[in-house]
């Protein structure tokens, strides 16, 4: 097994207040980021420098979604509104008010060109990306739903709530299929194994669970960190994932056996975060990972096998 290193490339500053949302760019080496600041940001990873302000936002920001093969990205805010903005033209494309509470997740389906909404009414909605109207909606929870997952043939969906519930819908006419209690605290992370036949979940029970889509019966489960998982990030193409906490570390571990493969923290002797980490991305070489958090700033991490 390659011996894996993960260095700090660079440290990003500029965020005035906690970063929530990483997102990555439409151009090469770009990528975006958002949070209680009154605007979404766009870096650039080749000179690791502050590029632009997309574009200026009325309240938090708690999700980015560039929305595949376009230029338009979503961004979620507080006040339940979902602004389209054309990242080419930075242009304003559709202003969706969709509802009048917090909205915390997106998820593209590309072959139906749809955006499903979800946020802390529990109830998911379906709009058209052409028209940008609403299509459909469904209640999932009587509860907060902060994390959506798409499978990745795109023939289900799966959504995380504050009870610590998983609810499996079909992605093709959204009829409900399952749901099962996972953790006993919010679910703040949910993702797709890359074999798709397993969820993975993480709560603020700080414990991640492995279940299986086709009955969502757990078939492992561990604790990751000391506090809240609040993202699970598979490599693009080597087999690992990264978590990140609020405990201020992220871990990569391997997708086959959920060995620990490295961790890193302050505790460790790296310049990483001093604050709960929020967020984090891959690069699409996979090159880098980014972090933010809490502390206001961005790291950028590369990922060394040797």
């Amino acid at each position: 097994m390659d011996t894996l290193e993960m260095e700090l490339a660079a440290t990003l500053t500029g965020h005035q207040n906690p970063i929530f949302a990483l997102e990555r760019g439409y151009f090469t080496n770009t990528f975006f980021s958002g949070g209680n600041d009154k605007g979404v940001v766009e870096w650039d990873l080749q000179t690791k420098s502050f590029k632009r302000i997309l574009c200026a936002v009325s309240s938090s920001i708690y999700a980015l979604h560039l929305i595949p093969n376009t230029s338009f990205l979503a961004i979620a805010l507080r006040e339940g509104k979902v602004m389209i903005v054309d990242v080419e033209n930075q242009k304003l494309i559709a202003s969706i008010q969709v509802s009048k509470k917090a909205i915390f997740a997106l998820q593209s389906i590309p072959t139906k060109n749809e955006l499903v909404v979800v946020g802390e009414d529990g109830i998911a909605s379906v709009w058209c990306l052409t028209d940008y109207k609403k299509i459909y909606e469904f209640a999932i929870s009587s509860n907060t739903i902060r994390t959506i997952a798409l499978s990745h043939d795109q023939k289900k969906i799966a959504f995380g709530d504050k009870n610590g519930d998983i609810f499996l819908f079909s992605a093709e006419d959204f009829h409900f299929l399952l749901a099962n209690q996972k953790h006993t605290m919010p679910i703040t992370s949910l993702i797709f194994s890359r074999s798709g036949l397993e969820l993975l979940s993480g709560a603020r029970d700080a414990a991640l669970k492995i279940s299986d889509v086709a009955t969502l019966k757990e078939q492992h489960g561990f604790v990751p960190h000391m506090f809240t998982v609040y993202g699970i990030y598979p490599h693009p193409s080597y087999p690992v994932f990264a978590t990140v906490s609020r405990d201020k570390s992220f871990k990569i571990w391997d997708e086959e056996t959920y060995a620990l493969r490295k961790t890193v923290s302050r505790d460790k002797f790296y310049d990483s975060h001093t604050l709960s980490i929020n967020t984090g991305l891959w690069t699409t070489s996979g090159k880098y990972f980014l972090t933010a958090g809490d502390d206001k700033l961005i790291k950028v991490w590369e990922m060394k096998l040797s």
